[in-house]
């Protein structure tokens, strides 16, 4: 079973996209902070994450620092989900490696499955 790792602040954005990455087959698993979430994708080990910008505790590009600094996080794919346009977000961004960048508004949570189903089908 496929692995995703969601880490957004937002409860009900959480839930929304655990129920319907779970209808669609996937293993979720969610942390509600950049803190958390570094540790929950250790454990985890999923084959993509799901990372917002904007969060308490540790926001999305520093999380995403401290897991490409581990041997374990090196090479896992990572979708930016966030509200942040992507001309606003960090330029420190790309050169982590990420996938691609999704801006929440814009697509639906079935879009978004069909987004992450494209991403790891190219890999």
């Amino acid at each position: 079973m496929t692995k995703i790792a969601i880490i957004e602040d937002d409860p009900t954005i959480n839930q929304m996209y655990r129920m319907k990455f779970e209808a669609d087959g996937f293993e979720v698993e969610l942390a509600n902070n950049g803190k958390r979430g570094v540790a929950m994708v250790e454990s985890f080990q999923p084959d993509l994450i799901l990372l917002d910008m904007q969060m308490p505790e540790m926001d999305g590009p520093t999380a995403l620092t401290e897991m490409r600094k581990q041997e374990w996080g090196k090479n896992i794919p990572v979708i930016i989900l966030t509200n942040m346009g992507e001309e606003e977000s960090p330029k420190s961004l790309q050169s982590l490696g990420i996938h691609s960048y999704i801006v929440k508004a814009d697509l639906t949570p079935s879009q978004v499955v069909s987004r992450v189903k494209d991403a790891l089908a190219s890999l």
